[in-house]
């Protein structure tokens, strides 16, 4: 699938090259997908609508291109380490900037370094794009061990602190001793893992996610009226969107955080049943009314799907939040409250809808803006804004000194 030349250093170059055989395969088992039988007029209730899916799995077979997105992804330099025993794979976009500031960017689950393809070029490149030469950095961006072309994991134990001092050795590697960070979903929590555990080095922290500052339980009427107005109709929201999120969208957390191996069988075998998994949630957390392309790219969503599916991820991918939920020692201990300073970029379709007083618990918040439009994969759906959010941030950092 790949091609590297080994260096002395220990970073290897990378270009992405899937064998031809890979993809007939992958047509085949389209051609032959068994399809389900499925309860008329349920839409989305029972999970992804066969029309749907039938009409997205059409389009993968005979129109999707993928050369096109191999092609788009191999215009990043990339690379590969071996860092704590385990392939990381990332893209190291270094900026034409000589004074650019180091950044690294970390994607999700189910989400991929793909996420970034529209961000990388305005952040390491701003005045291509119309911004200030000031406002840009040299961009790391690494898949997590386990998932795609840092994959499989070989061993237990990779959560996200793990991750975030893996992450740490990348950039020192790179010659990186300060730099920012940037994530959402598992990326928000490596990368405030990555702040918390490396506050000498991280010059700032800015996320699209805080995991644990949404309103988890009904709040209390103590808690409500210790709370101003705004902030008070905030938690009422914050609980009632977790609670239904929790009640209606959590299964997929509770299998991979309990049996990923088992689960691993079938969408390793199944292009469309890996798919389905991954494009439900596209769907379900998007700012998106009825369809997932409506909010992110049809051809991107499904580049996304192929690095799972041609690298045989979905399994080692999932285990992240088994190691999570089994976590000891150190991964297991309430994280300590951050000093390193944090921007918290509040999409609106985001499940998790963060309260303000709580984040100001466990970070040193030091901007928050909230958006009129995107969700969860803030950097596929509203490219601009999360760029715009980033360089500001930092912006703000280097005028404090």
């Amino acid at each position: 699938m790949t091609t590297s030349t080994h260096s002395d250093s220990g970073i290897r170059p990378f270009r992405l090259a899937v064998p031809q055989s890979d993809l007939d395969d992958l047509h085949d088992r389209l051609d032959r997908t068994r399809w389900p039988d499925e309860l008329p007029g349920t839409g989305w209730a029972y999970g992804v609508p066969t029309a749907y899916l039938r009409e997205l799995v059409r389009y993968w077979r005979h129109e999707y291109d993928w050369r096109a997105a191999e092609a788009r992804l191999n215009e990043w330099p990339q690379f590969t380490t071996t860092v704590d025993g385990a392939t990381v794979h990332f893209a190291h976009v270094r900026s034409p900037e000589p004074e650019a500031t180091p950044l690294i960017i970390t994607h999700g689950w189910p989400g991929s370094i793909v996420e970034f393809l529209d961000v990388v070029g305005p952040l390491s490149d701003p005045v291509a794009h119309g911004g200030d030469p000031a406002d840009a950095f040299h961009v790391v961006v690494p898949s997590i061990p386990g998932f795609g072309l840092s994959g499989p994991t070989r061993e237990t134990g990779w959560e996200g602190g793990r991750v975030a001092d893996a992450w740490a050795e990348l950039m020192r590697r790179l010659g990186y001793e300060r730099f920012g960070a940037q994530g959402g979903d598992w990326g928000a929590a490596i990368t405030r893992e990555l702040g918390r555990a490396h506050p000498d080095r991280v010059l700032g922290v800015h996320l699209n996610l805080l995991p644990g500052s949404q309103q988890a339980t009904e709040p209390t009427p103590e808690e409500l009226d210790a709370l101003g107005p705004e902030e008070r109709e905030r938690a009422l929201t914050s609980w009632r969107r977790w609670r239904d999120h929790t009640s209606e969208g959590t299964g997929y957390a509770v299998l991979q955080s309990t049996r990923p191996q088992t689960l691993a069988y079938a969408l390793t075998d199944s292009p469309v049943g890996q798919l389905a998994w991954i494009v439900e949630k596209f769907r379900e957390w998007s700012d998106s009314d009825e369809l997932p392309e409506e909010a992110v790219d049809r051809d991107r969503l499904l580049t996304n799907v192929m690095l799972y599916w041609l690298t045989g991820t979905a399994g080692s991918s999932a285990r992240i939040y088994y190691e999570r939920a089994h976590a000891t020692g150190r991964a297991a201990r309430p994280a300590e409250p951050s000093v390193a300073p944090t921007a918290l970029a509040l999409f609106p379709a985001e499940p998790q809808l963060p309260l303000r007083h709580k984040a100001e618990r466990t970070e040193n918040l030091v901007r928050w803006t909230e958006f009129d439009r995107g969700g969860h994969f803030a950097a596929m759906e509203e490219p601009d804004l999360l760029v715009g959010d980033v360089r500001a941030f930092f912006r703000e950092l280097r005028a404090k000194g």
